[in-house]
């Protein structure tokens, strides 16, 4: 394990706390009129992920209580951007999924942002950030279990 006095984590981790800051910021200028970040990253979780989710799976999946996955779906749903149904197993569940026009602002959203994130990729190169994605990812599965 690393010392807690050692450099490289708290390099590591300020570069990633400002990245953070830096996308948030700019993505969150870029989006269309009206959506946030979080509406965006529901949708988008949506659109990949095909099917429904229950709003409890959405909660766990973006680390978040369930009252505020609950507060992001309300606005979703009154914008028209997801459907909320009662679970046929159990009437006292709900189930999400994109609808059609929540399909397309989430299309919109990527159109306005997929600049931003290709030249952050650009930026830094295709083959050095292909081979960040692993070891990102295995960052995050190590912070997410401990």
């Amino acid at each position: 394990m690393t010392e807690t006095n050692d450099p490289l984590p708290v390099a590591l981790f300020s570069e990633i706390l400002i990245i953070d800051q830096m996308v948030r910021n700019r993505v969150s200028k870029a989006l269309p009129k009206g959506m946030e970040l979080s509406h965006f990253s529901v949708l988008n979780h949506l659109a990949r992920a095909g099917g429904e989710r229950s709003p409890a799976q959405l909660a766990k999946a973006f680390h978040l209580t369930r009252g505020a996955m609950t507060n992001t779906l309300s606005k979703l749903e009154w914008a028209g951007y997801v459907h909320v149904r009662p679970d046929c197993d159990d009437a006292r569940r709900k189930m999400v999924s994109i609808s059609p026009a929540g399909r397309q602002a989430r299309d919109a959203a990527m159109g306005a942002i997929g600049p931003i994130i290709s030249e952050a990729v650009d930026y830094a190169g295709t083959e050095k950030v292909r081979s960040m994605i692993p070891i990102l990812r295995e960052m995050r599965r190590g912070l997410t279990e401990g």
